[in-house]
């Protein structure tokens, strides 16, 4: 797998990983292909039967692959699913879905643990090690997951199920992985997890979750897909590029790992690059301490546009208890293009959610409502590094440390806001507190909290 080769050189010329050891001795091909429809899989039928037919077949499909082996969904053929779809321990397998993949939205069946009564995922894979997702399509035309998650979202089943919600793909504890030219549509909850993961590339994929199909805005109607994450990683060296991303929440998280991880003990070395994105943000977070530390450090995002999104550029911090750490350092985004934000176009602060201990998502339009911000995340060396925001609805950002444990070396250079709106923040342009920031180059207009450091 090239890829792997491909992803130690990004990172050696990006200067967040020192060595990365490829053994391609994994590498054993037999060039079995294993065609679902072939063996068994019902194509073009959504009924339960058919649903809960191939969920069953393609669980004892994971379960009898060899190293080698390939696992093809055939092109032009699209096969219903229910949820619980599992593997573990692949290792050197092909994942090609050229076809449509699409589950149910049936949430009285859906399986769930016995005990907790929480759903289980869409797709969940751990412990495998060099695994490839991809499709082969000519013509840049790519193969479909689709989660069917319009009867999941909104505000009515918010109030009735919460979060109890399946997310698309979720891989656990795994190493080695490639992801590229499928699209992730629809997805109940989030849309794709790699939590404590180790070396992965995600590139020329797709993530669509709109309520109304090809909307080009964030409004209250589209909010109602709420929850649909993008891509959600927590791990070490990790890159992803060359995406588009539309859906109503993170577009990229960067989540934490600690020293109860397996695969790294932060979260660490990620590159995200050359991605289109519209949602809530290009994200680090929510990020809160930990008896064990958590730890974010060394992300770049760098080459991306956003256009009529919701939030920008965004990092988030949440409360813990007393005693407990965690940072976030060494964070850049850099060449940001941010067209016609509705919301915050930066947001460096408590994460703003609807728990009680977060900041209120009416903050501070609503006069009284809090905005916590927790002391027990280190925020140290985040630079904002030629930066456009074209025509933001509402005031530049928010900056917001702890008085008692203040951001450190913040840097806006280049940071330039053209029509920045009024609102809330008058002439000042951003709520600046607990920070020690630097505003250079061509920073118009500055953060009031920040020194001018002179051209």
């Amino acid at each position: 797998m090239m890829f792997v080769l491909t992803l130690a050189l990004i990172f050696c010329s990006f200067g967040c990983l020192s060595s990365f050891v490829v053994n391609h001795a994994h590498f054993i091909h037999n060039n079995r292909i294993i065609n679902f429809e072939t063996v068994g899989g019902i194509a073009d039928n959504s009924s339960l039967d058919a649903c809960w037919a191939n969920a069953h077949l393609l669980n004892q499909t994971f379960a009898s692959l060899q190293s080698g082996d390939t696992l093809l969904i055939p092109p032009d053929r699209t096969f219903w699913l229910m949820g619980g779809i599992y593997a573990r321990g692949l290792v050197n397998v092909t994942i090609q879905i050229d076809g449509i993949l699409k589950f149910s939205d049936n949430q009285t069946v859906w399986p769930r643990d016995p005990q907790t009564q929480q759903v289980h995922e869409c797709f969940f894979f751990e412990q495998i090690n060099y695994v490839k997702f991809t499709s082969s399509l000519p013509g840049g035309k790519k193969g479909i997951i689709d989660g069917s998650g319009a009867k999941w979202w909104g505000l009515v089943e918010y109030l009735l199920i919460g979060e109890n919600r399946p997310r698309l793909i979720s891989i656990y504890n795994s190493t080695n992985l490639l992801v590229e030219n499928i699209l992730l549509k629809n997805s109940p909850y989030w849309t794709f997890l790699a939590n404590d993961i180790a070396n992965l590339e995600i590139r020329y994929m797709d993530v669509d979750a709109r309520v109304r199909p090809d909307v080009q805005y964030h409004d209250h109607n589209e909010l109602q897909a709420f929850n649909t994450d993008g891509f959600d990683v927590a791990g070490k060296n990790v890159w992803i590029h060359d995406c588009n991303i539309w859906n109503d929440d993170d577009c990229i998280a960067v989540k934490e790992q600690s020293s109860s991880s397996f695969q790294s003990s932060c979260s660490e070395n990620m590159l995200f690059e050359r991605i289109n994105a519209s949602g809530v943000g290009l994200t680090i977070g929510s990020i809160g301490p930990s008896a064990s530390h958590t730890c974010v450090r060394n992300i770049t995002f760098r080459d991306c546009t956003m256009y009529n999104t919701f939030k920008g550029i965004y990092l988030k911090s949440r409360p813990g208890l007393p005693g407990h750490t965690g940072e976030i350092t060494n964070v850049t985004y850099e060449n940001i293009l941010i067209n016609n934000a509705s919301q915050w176009s930066i947001w460096i602060g408590p994460q703003q959610a609807g728990y009680k201990e977060a900041c209120s998502l009416l903050w501070p339009f609503v006069p009284k409502t809090p905005c916590p911000v927790p002391i027990g995340i280190t925020w140290n060396t985040i630079v904002l590094r030629n930066i456009t925001l074209n025509g933001p609805q509402l005031s530049p950002g928010v900056i917001l440390g702890n008085s008692s444990n203040p951001m450190l070396n913040i840097l806006f250079d280049n940071v330039y806001v053209n029509k920045p709106g009024l609102l809330p923040w008058g002439t000042k342009y951003y709520a600046c507190e607990g920070v020690e920031g630097i505003a250079e180059g061509n920073t118009q207009p500055p953060p009031p909290c920040f020194k001018r450091k002179s051209i």
